[in-house]
């Protein structure tokens, strides 16, 4: 029986990533039987900066592969090479990778080139379409052949996991994205965006940036933007542009001059919880958003002809829209004309998570190696 700490690391390199993983580094650093070490591949850079601050996290370790223009191959060999070498110095008794992202492929494949055990938190989502979402499909799944602890937030995912024959040990922990967000929400944060008066229009706040909705579908999008502003003049849309010009660069084109829209940049965590609670509804490709509007009450109306979260759309908390300019007009014209419509989803029940998920993962490895 061993007393000395295991050495556990866990590896992040995007915003989202930070934020599910904020609370599980937390989680693990309050325990006595582990010493914790962050990994980051740097993918993303100020904006997991801005998590980490909020959360208190430092990072032990930074790859720093951050470049212009960079391709996905160009993240997986920079990070599985960087990963190589952290990985051989350090010798943890495994590694902790989170969700889809590039960097969670390679941080997987760098630990299993080198035998180490590899926890997957957030894992057994599907869409079941290899291409959509790109990468993130392919990702979660070529991670779930290496994985010997799978944590599925929730039991939709346990039974994907369990279909698609994977070795190791399954645990239904809940998402960590509602634990990190409950410790936000409450502190009732504010979001203050310039001119804005959330009290006096009915804010719709709205996220585009996956690669699948990049040209003809952003510009779709968009237009449904403005056809639901002139629809209702007592609504007014918030929009965080994502940093990447391929995205940021049509919607500022399109929706610059518009009074109530409000192009910000990217809200740091705190602003987005708080954004979340002042709004009336969410319009969104994010796969996060899905999970954290329904703790909030707040429908989320969702960009996209496939979800790997179809919980939220079973438990009525969010609905499937994709991108057709009309569909997207129909559809947030429904929830704001009718009050029964908005408030079946609005008080639907949140099948993401109790705020507990991060203990869970903790007691399941401290389980795996025997302490």
């Amino acid at each position: 029986m061993s007393h000395s700490p295991q050495t556990i690391c866990i590896v992040l390199g995007t915003r989202p990533e930070a934020i599910k993983l904020a609370p599980v580094i937390q989680a693990f650093q309050s325990n006595p039987h582990f010493t914790t070490q962050v990994l980051l591949t740097g993918q993303h850079k100020e904006m997991v900066d801005q998590v980490m601050q909020i959360f208190e996290i430092t990072a032990d370790h930074n790859l720093d592969i951050m470049q212009p223009q960079q391709t996905l191959a160009d993240i997986t060999c920079r990070s599985l090479q960087g990963l190589q070498t952290l990985l051989a110095a350090l010798q943890p008794q495994a590694v902790l990778v989170q969700g889809d992202t590039t960097t969670a492929f390679a941080a997987a494949l760098a630990a299993f080139y080198q035998q180490i055990p590899v926890g997957h938190v957030e894992a057994g989502l599907r869409t079941d379409h290899i291409y959509n979402p790109y990468p993130e499909e392919a990702n979660r799944r070529l991670i779930s052949q290496i994985t010997q602890l799978h944590f599925a937030p929730t039991p939709q995912a346990v039974a994907n996991l369990e279909a698609s024959g994977v070795t190791g040990s399954i645990h239904h922990t809940g998402n960590t994205v509602i634990d990190a967000l409950l410790t936000v929400a409450q502190k009732q944060p504010s979001c203050n965006i310039p001119n804005l008066d959330w009290e006096k229009y009915r804010t719709i706040l709205a996220t585009v940036h996956r690669r699948e909705n990049w040209g003809d579908p952003l510009q779709d999008i968009a237009q449904g933007f403005l056809q639901i502003l002139d629809t209702f003049p007592d609504t007014a849309l918030v929009l965080p542009l994502h940093r990447n010009p391929t995205v940021r660069k049509p919607l500022q084109a399109i929706l610059g001059q518009h009074p109530r829209i409000f192009l910000t940049e990217p809200l740091d965590y705190t602003d987005l919880v708080g954004a979340i609670q002042r709004c009336h509804l969410l319009i969104t490709d994010s796969g996060g958003l899905q999970e954290e509007a329904p703790s909030l009450g707040k429908p989320v109306l969702v960009l996209r002809e496939t979800t790997e979260r179809p919980e939220a759309v079973t438990a009525g908390t969010a609905k499937l829209i994709g991108t057709n300019t009309a569909t997207i007009v129909t559809e947030a014209s429904h929830l704001l004309n009718h009050d029964q419509a908005y408030n079946a989803m609005a008080k639907a029940i949140n099948p993401f998570g109790d705020g507990h998920a991060s203990e869970r993962i903790v007691a399941a490895v401290q389980n795996f190696l025997g302490l």
